[in-house]
């Protein structure tokens, strides 16, 4: 399907790019809800303020695809839920660049992780479009620390819309 750019909901002022690739996904402007509700409140929990200006893009495909870059670009040579890949390197804090990059959903580990934990597609969906940009935003998981400090983020960010602790 052919790439649409939609700037986000009123507030957050990024353009936000969101490709439908490959997979079973909801329909386009159902994704495109689930993306307006995750961006504001992961830069909000992040402490950043969205800029005017500055592109997001997002692309929701199948495990094939995503396996294929996660052996280029990780080389892990299996499917994974989400992937990011950051236009520039950023800290924590720091201010943001006129592109943040890429985050890449597969639908099949998406759907199968949301299945086997028990629950709404939607919700591990909006779970992971947070989790891929915090990454974007400079946090990681490597270590204790930062795992605990990316999950706390992620936590209450998912409070701030009603969905349930993922790691409870």
């Amino acid at each position: 399907m052919p790439s649409t750019n939609t700037p986000a909901p009123a507030g957050a002022e990024l353009d936000i790019d969101l490709m439908l690739e490959a997979g079973a996904w909801p329909d386009e402007q159902a994704l495109r809800v689930l993306v307006a509700r995750a961006v504001p409140v992961a830069l909000a929990e992040a402490e950043v303020e969205p800029v005017e200006g500055v592109e997001l893009s997002l692309v929701f495909t199948d495990d094939d695809s995503i396996q294929s870059l996660n052996a280029e670009w990780r080389q892990k040579d299996k499917p994974t839920n989400v992937l990011s890949f950051p236009a520039f390197p950023m800290a924590p804090g720091d201010p943001l660049p006129p592109m943040l990059g890429d985050i890449v959903l597969a639908y099949e580990t998406v759907a199968k992780e949301a299945e086997l934990e028990g629950k709404p597609l939607e919700n591990h969906i909006t779970h992971l479009i947070i989790h891929g940009l915090l990454h974007l935003l400079g946090y990681d998981h490597e270590t204790e620390d930062e795992a605990e400090e990316m999950e706390a983020l992620e936590r209450q960010a998912l409070a701030r819309l009603a969905i349930p602790d993922p790691y409870a």
